[in-house]
């Protein structure tokens, strides 16, 4: 083995590679430059996006998703800025082609994870319900506790909590009772058809009326609405001056006892469900050609 071959060999690398660094070092000096900057411009326009979006939007979380997602893309461009100024073109390709074959991965592992992900964004933007509203979504009536970029956390009236993932809250209709800051109570009730209805609709207006919760901006009214099998029915129609579930239950249970007091004060029949037989139809017999037997319990 010839040393002086491998110690002229090792010395000719090393130049080549001191010369290629002196080269560079102004790329280097450059790049460096440019990634001290970059960073520090990253954290302003993460401030600056940050105090934007908060004007737009009152979601804490979706504020600082948005702000990092806009600081992380200015890093990135700046990443690759510094790798075209050191010449490797070739690694920002590969970087690129790499990324976004794992986006593509990525998006069909988790596609419904970022369908809900998505749908929470667009819900943060648009407002359908807010935490304290109620609401119904999909059979589930309760009060909204939380609403987060993956779900949205109700609370039922009967204790229960419900998650239910952002993607069916944003594909389905919200009923929002919570909004008008005021709610509709109807009530049924039947009556004889013996009753006078004007009484019976007067009567029962001045039974309901002064309930302190109903609101005072919109009227009582009172609706004839079918002729039932053993009744005339009638809907009384009351606002309530707040949503909340518990004024309504207490609402429309005073207004029922209210209406039966009322009704038999005044002689105002509430009916069972009648029957009527009818024994003389073809190929039956007659009520009055029935045999009627009447037993003697002595008998033995």
């Amino acid at each position: 083995m010839d040393i002086n071959k491998i110690s002229n060999l090792i010395t000719e690398k090393l130049t080549d590679w001191v010369e290629a660094l002196i080269k560079l070092l102004p790329n280097i000096v450059m790049a460096a430059v440019v990634m001290v900057i970059g960073f520090y411009l990253a954290k302003f326009v993460r401030k600056i996006s940050r105090k934007l979006i908060s004007k737009i939007s009152n979601n804490i979380t979706l504020n600082n998703l948005f702000s990092s997602v806009i600081y992380f893309i200015f890093l990135g461009i700046v990443i690759f800025t510094v790798l075209s100024i050191l010449n490797l073109d070739k690694a920002v390709t590969s970087i690129l082609a790499g990324a976004g074959i794992l986006g593509l991965a990525l998006a069909f592992a988790f596609q419904d994870i970022a369908a809900n992900f998505m749908s929470g964004i667009f819900i943060s933007f648009r407002k359908p319900l807010k935490v304290g509203d109620i609401v119904e979504i999909k059979d589930y009536m309760g009060k909204v506790k939380e609403i987060n970029l993956r779900d949205t956390v109700m609370e039922t009236f009967q204790g229960q909590t419900v998650i239910i993932p952002n993607k069916e809250v944003f594909q389905n209709p919200i009923e929002n009772y919570t909004i008008l800051q005021k709610r509709r109570f109807d009530l049924s009730v039947g009556v004889s058809y013996g009753d006078d209805l004007e009484k019976v609709k007067q009567i029962t207006l001045d039974a309901v009326s002064d309930i302190e919760e109903l609101s005072k901006e919109d009227a009582v009214n009172v609706y004839f609405v079918e002729f039932g099998d053993s009744s005339v029915n009638l809907s009384v129609r009351m606002w309530i001056n707040t949503p909340e579930q518990g004024v309504y239950n207490k609402v429309g249970s005073e207004a029922i006892m209210r209406i039966k007091k009322a009704y038999d004060a005044n002689d105002i029949m509430i009916p069972f469900p009648i029957r009527t037989l009818d024994f003389g139809i073809k190929g039956g017999t007659t009520l009055n050609e029935m045999p009627i037997k009447i037993s003697n319990r002595n008998e033995k």
